[in-house]
């Protein structure tokens, strides 16, 4: 049975960042997004693949606080939705146990 990582559970960021990642959870296309976000290929288990998200997300949110000039609004979107993708799918896989 796989748990959400506590960090997922806590997450805080700015409302509109996360609208935008439910409103693009209608679109996504796993294989299709893990693949361009992970080129080297999704990590063992799905456990790994959400704490890799989870870490490209950190970075980006870092960038964001920051207020970096190069900071890529629509790639933290695209992050932001295959983690919240990838959690609904591993919660749903627990439920189903």
């Amino acid at each position: 049975m796989a748990t959400l990582p506590h960090d997922l559970l806590t997450l805080r960021r700015p409302r509109l960042l996360v609208q935008a990642a439910r409103a693009g959870q209608a679109d996504y296309r796993r294989e299709r997004v893990l693949a361009r976000l992970m080129p080297g290929g999704y990590p063992g288990g799905a456990l790994a693949g959400l704490r890799r998200l989870m870490e490209m997300e950190q970075g980006l949110d870092a960038a964001r606080r920051a207020g970096e000039a190069t900071y890529p609004v629509a790639r933290h979107v695209e992050v932001m939705i295959a983690l919240l993708a990838e959690a609904r799918l591993i919660s749903a896989s627990s439920d189903d146990q």
